[in-house]
């Protein structure tokens, strides 16, 4: 059997920058962004993640400013929703600096969702997709099979 080896804090954020952007673009991302939650707040918590400060959002919400506070893991930052504590704890920082951009990594939707299931000691959600279930339809030319390939058909006469 494979030993599973622990998730360094520059693998667990690699994933989750994957998790992220694939999140923004998602048709329902609700599951993506719950797990960029989970796995940043179990990382606050063992102080593998810092809070470094708050910053001005780019998409107000009701046409009013508001904040998101910004997290290091490893070598990447990310935004999460601030809380009242945190504005309370942590200067704000402004404006978001929008020449900054996190490394890209080389990494698979699939093999990050593993990464933080297995982070996180869950299993993933059921998949809804029911696109790849096989069809139980058996087309009706083949149910009737008394005919030969063409080119082992008799001579006409």
């Amino acid at each position: 059997m494979k030993e599973k080896h622990a998730l360094t804090d520059q693998e667990l954020a690699e994933s989750l920058f994957i998790i992220n952007r694939h999140a923004k673009t998602a048709p329902e991302p609700k599951e993506l962004y719950d797990l960029k939650k989970h796995t940043i707040a179990k990382l606050l918590k063992e102080s593998r993640a810092r809070k470094l400060g708050l910053h001005f959002s780019d998409h107000p919400k009701l046409s009013q400013q508001h904040s998101t506070l910004l997290i290091q893991i490893g070598n990447y930052y990310f935004h999460i929703p601030a809380q009242k504590k945190d504005f309370q704890e942590l200067r704000h920082l402004g404006k978001l600096d929008k020449d900054y951009r996190n490394p890209k990594p080389r990494l698979s939707l699939s093999r990050a969702k593993k990464n933080l299931y297995r982070y996180l000691d869950r299993k993933p959600a059921p998949s809804k997709n029911k696109s790849f279930q096989k069809s139980s339809y058996t087309s009706s030319y083949l149910g009737s099979m008394n005919f030969r390939p063409w080119n082992q058909r008799g001579k006409r006469s």
